[in-house]
């Protein structure tokens, strides 16, 4: 088992906590208001962080202006139309959509860093996958009404909104991996992840406040922000983007793209106990079918 492997899990289980915490708050504030706050809460902490360890000085303009690009099309956009359709959808539905970034992103490595996968890893991505995708579709009782899996508005723009979404975070991972593994660097050393978080974080954020400056009706706050919310966006925004972001730049400075994102893909099936001690009640049968297949496929990478 290799590092990046358990740091690119790490970062699965960290956003599928986070993904259930985000529900209540995006709800209430709308998934612009929600991300922009909870973006400025962590870019100030991770900026206080690296400021106490001096790392950023050791960034080249080069490096901090792709993982700004990384943060603009991953964070800004990429992040904003997840909160959206989750909105929309409720968490399943939309942990469903958002795990087709690995195949996006397996699909961009292999084409622009000519990543190639072995047969072994190449078959445990594709019983992740496969897996994923049951444990979600199949996760759900024909008798369940909790509001987490109503929807809220359009589903078929909820469905637009996740795909589109997945869809960003492929470019955004592969913008950033060249800057984690150190390419530029003649020394051997590589970008700190902190520092690299922070700018990704910092990037998302200021452009999410220009888009409130500018006036856009979707960016304005939906309701008052009581302290419970606060409270809530703070600790979405310590687990999921902290966390689960700093350790995907972690797992990137050795790891590939393709693989990265696959493991890093099995939230959905993480949040199936999250769900049943949250709700009450074991998922569908189904549900634990595809949790199998995906665990076989963890297996089969995590030992290649």
């Amino acid at each position: 088992m290799l590092m990046y492997d358990v740091l690119a899990l790490s970062a699965a289980m960290c956003w599928a906590v986070g993904g259930l915490i985000a529900v209540a708050p995006v709800r209430r504030l709308g998934p612009f208001a929600f991300s922009r706050w909870r973006m400025l809460m962590v870019a100030l902490a991770l900026w206080a962080i690296a400021a106490w360890a001096g790392s950023w000085r050791q960034l080249s303009l080069q490096e901090a202006g792709l993982l700004a690009l990384s943060g603009l099309v991953g964070i800004c956009v990429g992040d904003t139309l997840m909160f959206a359709a989750l909105n929309r959808l409720g968490p399943r539905r939309t942990s469903i959509l958002f795990s087709t970034h690995s195949a996006f992103s397996a699909l961009l490595g292999y084409a622009v860093l000519g990543e190639h996968m072995s047969l072994q890893g190449s078959m445990g991505g594709l019983l992740i996958l496969a897996g994923v995708v049951g444990a979600i579709i199949l996760g759900r009782h024909k008798d369940e009404d909790h509001a987490w899996e109503r929807t809220n508005g359009s589903p078929r723009l909820g469905v637009a909104l996740g795909l589109l979404s997945a869809l960003c975070q492929a470019p955004a991972t592969l913008i950033a991996k060249p800057v984690m593994a150190g390419s530029w660097r003649l020394d051997g050393t590589v970008v700190d992840p902190i520092v690299a978080s922070a700018i990704r974080m910092s990037v998302g954020c200021i452009m999410h406040f220009a888009l409130l400056w500018m006036g856009l009706p979707a960016a304005r706050v939906q309701a008052v922000p009581t302290l419970r919310d606060w409270a809530m966006t703070a600790l979405n925004g310590i687990v999921a983007m902290g966390l689960g972001m700093t350790f995907i730049l972690m797992a990137l400075e050795k790891g590939d793209v393709g693989m990265v994102a696959i493991l890093s893909s099995v939230t959905p099936v993480l949040v199936l106990p999250l769900l049943w001690w949250r709700l009450g009640r074991p998922p569908a049968p189904g549900a634990w079918l595809g949790a199998m297949l995906t665990i076989a496929g963890t297996a089969l990478i995590l030992y290649r």
